[in-house]
């Protein structure tokens, strides 16, 4: 292994080993789904706790899957048409809605769970990052599979890394630019 891949190979590692060994974030053996409702429950109105993880469940959506070949992988098969919302008056729009995210297949079916029912537990498990700004610790439950999710915003610093709420695969590290200041009008200086 060189060392440029030394960060990487600790980040699966450390992965496997939050997914293997269990977590905080993980409710004892004997609890199950909480329901439907569990999406939009936050952990200060789960039972009282602050600490308590939320359950929420993700339905598969029957798909035409085709796993094996490689060439599926680089297709969009949720939209595979773009949206009206994206880029309305460009000529080259659906060629640009490919290429917006080329891996989204390989990413939500092949490494992904999404064709599956599964459980996503966790602080806030229907959301990528928490909305008070901080960690967000989530774990999708498929089966004896555990597919660890971390987030992590402050101001305008965002990452993330694992599977999300959705059963797909991702990774964002981003830095927003500091907005423009706006510069108050001036008042005109008047001569007397």
């Amino acid at each position: 292994m060189s060392l440029h891949q030394f960060p990487f190979a600790a980040l699966v590692l450390g992965f496997v080993l939050c997914s293997s060994v269990g977590c905080k974030c993980l409710p004892p053996p004997g609890v199950r789904n909480v329901g439907p409702a569990a999406a939009t429950v936050g952990p200060q109105e789960n039972a009282g706790s602050t600490n308590a993880p939320t359950v929420a469940t993700a339905q598969a959506k029957p798909r035409k899957m085709q796993k094996w070949n490689p060439i599926w992988w680089f297709g969009n098969a949720d939209e595979p048409t773009p949206p009206d919302w994206y880029r309305p008056n460009e000529k080259l729009r659906t060629c640009e809605w490919h290429f917006r995210n080329p891996l989204h297949n390989f990413t939500f079916y092949v490494i992904g769970i999404a064709d599956k029912d599964f459980d996503c537990v966790g602080k806030y498990p229907k959301e990528v990052f928490n909305p008070n700004d901080g960690w967000n610790r989530t774990v999708c439950r498929y089966k004896c599979l555990r597919l660890p999710f971390v987030s992590y915003k402050k101001g305008r610093f965002q990452f993330y890394c694992g599977w999300r709420d959705r059963g797909n695969f991702g990774f964002k590290l981003r830095c927003h630019k500091e907005p423009p200041k706006k510069e108050e009008p001036k008042e005109p200086v008047v001569n007397r």
